[in-house]
């Protein structure tokens, strides 16, 4: 098996198309696909959120030779390699090093249709849904309906469903949720404000937002639930594993890092 064809079983569930469409019809950047091919044959695979020090060590003591990334391990420009001091450029020095290729499937796993923004909105109790960024097969920003219960009960649940201790929660505990929006990864901006207040949700959840959003949300009657970006997204990004993982021709594993969740 061949770096290129565990790219291809990971393209089952989330196309690279989606990816590419998703840049194009709604002006973002991404760099997914194969981003260190050591030409190899394929002794197993690693998945993980994000390309670190502890996932390549966790590689190395496997035996294997893949490391399938969320994120994508170069996603700009490098002008360096500082190995004293940047632990990604180590990171991505030791992989050549030891021949391990790195895939990274970011963008169109975030919006396959069973992806990772599909896989929050499941795990915050939701099935039916509105979508903010629709792509013909899949799409991103999600408003739906859950089981009504108060907010300071749901945001235990979320905390215990999604296996981390670092959820913030801003807003009236008592207030009834049945309707909720959520955006895996670094979702919130003015537009999916704008998406949650028109459907009129109760709750908005996302990561790695400002205070500025917070207060906007809270000024519009509209709790609101942080997560982690690591606790938003290894959580759809494990449920992609584990779909392809029986096809895979070598052996795999799932890499968490507990510290981040």
């Amino acid at each position: 098996m061949k770096v290129e064809e565990v790219l291809a079983k990971i393209e089952e569930v989330a196309p690279l198309k989606l990816s590419h469409d998703f840049c194009k019809n709604y002006g973002l950047y991404d760099n997914s696909g194969i981003i260190i091919n050591c030409g190899n044959a394929v002794t197993g695979v690693l998945f993980c959120l994000d390309l670190t020090e502890k996932a390549v060590e966790k590689a190395i003591s496997l035996n294997y030779n893949v490391i399938a990334t969320h994120h994508p391990a170069i996603y700009g420009g490098i002008s360096k390699f500082d190995l004293t001091g940047d632990p990604q450029s180590r990171a991505l020095a030791k992989c050549m090093q030891c021949g391990i290729s790195v895939i990274s499937m970011h963008l169109n796993c975030d919006s396959a249709k069973y992806g990772i923004d599909y896989n929050l909105m499941k795990g915050l109790g939701g099935n039916k849904c509105e979508i903010l960024c629709p792509l013909p097969d899949g799409g991103y920003g999600r408003v739906y309906e859950v089981e009504e219960t108060d907010f300071s009960s749901y945001s235990k649940k979320v905390a215990k469903e999604f296996n981390t201790d670092k959820l913030l929660a801003y807003g009236n505990g008592s207030k009834k949720v049945k309707k909720v929006a959520s955006f895996c990864g670094a979702g919130c901006d003015d537009k999916a404000i704008a998406f949650a207040q028109n459907n009129g949700v109760d709750v908005f959840v996302s990561s790695d937002m400002k205070h500025h959003e917070i207060i906007a949300l809270l000024g519009r009657g509209i709790n609101v639930i942080v997560l982690t970006h690591y606790a938003s997204e290894n959580y759809g990004f494990e449920k992609i594993y584990l779909e392809i993982k029986d096809g895979l021709k070598a052996p795999s594993s799932y890499f968490t890092q507990e510290e981040l969740l």
